[in-house]
C-alpha cells in the first residue's frame, strides 16, 4: 500500500514518528526528556542565525544550518511534549 504523504519536512516526519499525543513514556523516562536542552554552543548558534535571519542576512548554507536547528528543535519539543502528557496521565491513574 502506498500512502500519500503531504508533508515531507523533517519537522512532519519527526511528529508522525514521535507521535506526541501518545502518552507510552514511564515516569521516569519522561522526567529524563524533560531534563534534554541544547548545548549552550548550539543554542548561541541558533539565536545568531535566527538574528541573521530576521535581518534577512542568511546565506544558502546557513539556511539550511537553520533548518537543521529548527528540525531538531521541533523533534525536541515533540518529546517534551509526549514526555509532559505522560506524566500528566501517569499522575492521573496514581
Amino acid at each position: 500500500m502506498n500512502a500519500v504523504i503531504a508533508d515531507h519536512s523533517p519537522v512532519a516526519i519527526w511528529k508522525r514518528t514521535i507521535q506526541p499525543e501518545r502518552a507510552s513514556f514511564a515516569p521516569a523516562e519522561a522526567r529524563a526528556v524533560l531534563r534534554l536542552r541544547l548545548s549552550p554552543l548550539d543554542l548561541g548558534r541558533a539565536d545568531e542565525l535566527a538574528a541573521k535571519a530576521r535581518a534577512g542576512g542568511l546565506a544558502a548554507e546557513e539556511e539550511r544550518e537553520m533548518d537543521d536547528y529548527v528540525a531538531i528543535g521541533g523533534a525536541l519539543e515533540f518529546l517534551k511534549s509526549k514526555a509532559r502528557l505522560s506524566l500528566k496521565r501517569a499522575r492521573a491513574v496514581a
